[in-house]
């Protein structure tokens, strides 16, 4: 059977208190540093086939070689970490797994049903789409395509965390 994601690099929480989730992931769990985005600007968004605007922060750190992701979103704008709170869930929201080319996954997963629910970019040019796998709470899966910029991001990170010694868990950019 051919799979229909790579591997889960990524476990994407959303949270209600951003600053006592990174407290207690450095802490308690000895995760860190999380490089923390406020208010994340995005080139294009789209949230159901419409321009989306919505404000929100997300905060990035390695465990090993999974990337763990918090998220806060500041307003009530229509999104997928809105949707995921209105059914008065907490904890995982979805995963991430990198794809080469974003447009031929989408095309591979519609046949199936599942389509993009949230999709955009980033000023880097970095493009992601979150699908609409979640047949059950937390299984949304995010496909985000690789390249140069974030493929080097996400490496600085990982490798940062792979040496940090415990202090200055969160890195404010």
């Amino acid at each position: 059977m051919q799979r229909m994601f790579g591997p889960v690099m990524q476990n994407a929480f959303v949270v209600k208190d951003l600053d006592a989730t990174l407290d207690h992931w450095n802490r308690k769990m000895g995760v860190g540093p999380f490089y923390v985005f406020e208010h994340v600007q995005f080139k294009e968004a789209y949230y159901r086939g419409e321009t989306a605007r919505f404000d929100m922060t997300a905060a990035i750190g390695y465990w090993g070689d999974v990337q763990i992701e918090f998220i806060l979103q500041h307003d009530e704008a229509p999104s997928i970490y809105k949707d995921f709170e209105s059914q008065g869930l907490r904890g995982m929201q979805h995963m991430g797994v990198m794809t080469q080319n974003l447009d031929e996954h989408l095309a591979r997963l519609e046949p199936l049903g599942i389509v993009p629910i949230q999709w955009g970019s980033m000023p880097t040019g970095m493009r992601f789409a979150y699908v609409s796998s979640d047949f059950h709470p937390g299984a949304m899966i995010e496909l985000i395509e690789s390249g140069p910029v974030i493929d080097g991001y996400f490496k600085l990170m990982k490798e940062s965390a792979d040496r940090w010694d415990g202090t200055n868990g969160v890195i404010r950019t």
